[in-house]
């Protein structure tokens, strides 16, 4: 993260001034037009993490009604690319930063998939929905106290047999993660490396 903006990417409410700012990013061989903002992570581009993620994993395959859940989902690149290549699943986005829940939803809106992908802080998400799949490039400058329970407050929303794909940077703490989220019963491995990135799979024991 670089950039006075990226600084406050996780505040709920930013106190830069608000520009929307265009985003193409081609990921899963698809092309995208969004729009990101001021006061939102990676305004302005796809960051390197997000675009491990993508290039080091395939396009997941989701039976009909799949519920997906986007965590930390800034202006909605990964969500959004889940929601365009699993055209029966729900997506659920969400973030602290009311800018980037404000965004995605316009985005998702744009892409024609506002039927089936919504953004919403955490306080608007309902705590008794399970899904099958949490996608995430989490939060980890929060410090690894928050994060833990960041990850402790939604892995355990896992429904049976469902996974987390989470891509994490080796020197923040990627390796160690891993070995965290194992010991606390969810079995975690990497399933790529690239640039100084893990990407992780973590499943419901």
């Amino acid at each position: 993260m670089t950039g006075t903006d990226d600084e406050h990417y996780f505040s709920a409410d930013p106190s830069v001034p608000f520009e929307r700012i265009p985003v193409s990013a081609t990921v899963w061989d698809m092309d995208l037009s969004l729009v990101s903002g001021s006061g939102v992570f990676a305004k302005g581009r796809l960051d390197i993490g997000t675009s491990v993620l993508f290039k080091e994993t395939e396009p997941p395959s989701l039976k009909p009604g799949a519920r997906i859940l986007d965590l930390g989902c800034g202006y909605g690149v990964i969500g959004l690319a889940l929601g365009l290549v699993a055209p029966e699943a729900y997506v659920t986005g969400v973030d602290v930063n009311e800018r980037a829940v404000l965004l995605a939803n316009e985005n998702a809106a744009g892409l024609g998939i506002g039927d089936r992908y919504r953004a919403a802080v955490p306080a608007e998400i309902d705590p008794e929905v399970t899904y099958d799949e949490i996608w995430s490039n989490p939060p980890i400058r929060i410090g690894k106290q928050a994060l833990h329970e960041l990850l402790l407050t939604w892995l355990p929303r896992l429904a049976p047999g469902g996974r987390a794909v989470m891509v994490v940077g080796k020197n923040l703490g990627g390796d160690s993660l891993q070995r965290w989220l194992g010991e606390q019963g969810f079995p975690t491995e990497r399933i790529g490396s690239a640039k100084g990135f893990r990407v992780l799979e973590t499943r419901r024991a």
